[in-house]
């Protein structure tokens, strides 16, 4: 009884707190992020990512927007599916996950010239909007769940 009358005394919400500073704290910050031959090898939250929420962003048009350059099978219902981008049918076993994660990242650390952008990283864009410094496209979790989507991508 002590317990619950605890937690409704405020315990539950310095709990909480604790929980999600020691998640913010595991996270990688963008300039701490590195790259071996344009591959991160380590995860950029040490959290798993959910493949199910990757895939929210890879379609979601405010966030990821994947749909606007890239097309796969897995998402035939959605519609206006890009072509400037490779077919991602697959892509799981043509890249490794620290490629996977490191394209994610900073696409031109793979390949330079590339229109791809950069999900993870905070500074350094050219003709940037002042509102958006210091800011990233996605948040770490956000790409470990889109690389985790990513590698559910297969050939059949």
């Amino acid at each position: 009884m002590r317990f619950w009358s605890a937690l409704r005394g405020g315990a539950l919400t310095s709990a909480v707190c604790v929980v999600a500073s020691v998640s913010t704290a595991a996270e990688t910050a963008p300039s701490d992020v590195v790259f071996q031959d344009g591959a991160v090898a380590a995860s950029l939250t040490q959290v798993a990512g959910d493949a199910a929420n990757g895939r929210k962003v890879f379609m979601n048009r405010k966030q990821g927007n994947c749909l606007a350059c890239h097309a796969n099978s897995e998402m035939s219902e959605q519609s206006f599916h890009g072509e400037v981008g490779p077919m991602l049918d697959g892509v799981a076993d043509r890249w490794e996950e620290a490629e996977l994660r490191g394209i994610l990242v900073n696409s031109k650390m793979m390949f330079e010239g590339t229109i791809m952008p950069a999900f993870y990283r905070d500074s350094s864009f050219e003709r940037n909007l002042k509102k958006f410094d210091g800011k990233t496209i996605l948040t770490a979790q956000q790409v470990e769940d889109l690389l985790a989507y990513m590698l559910t991508l297969r050939e059949e």
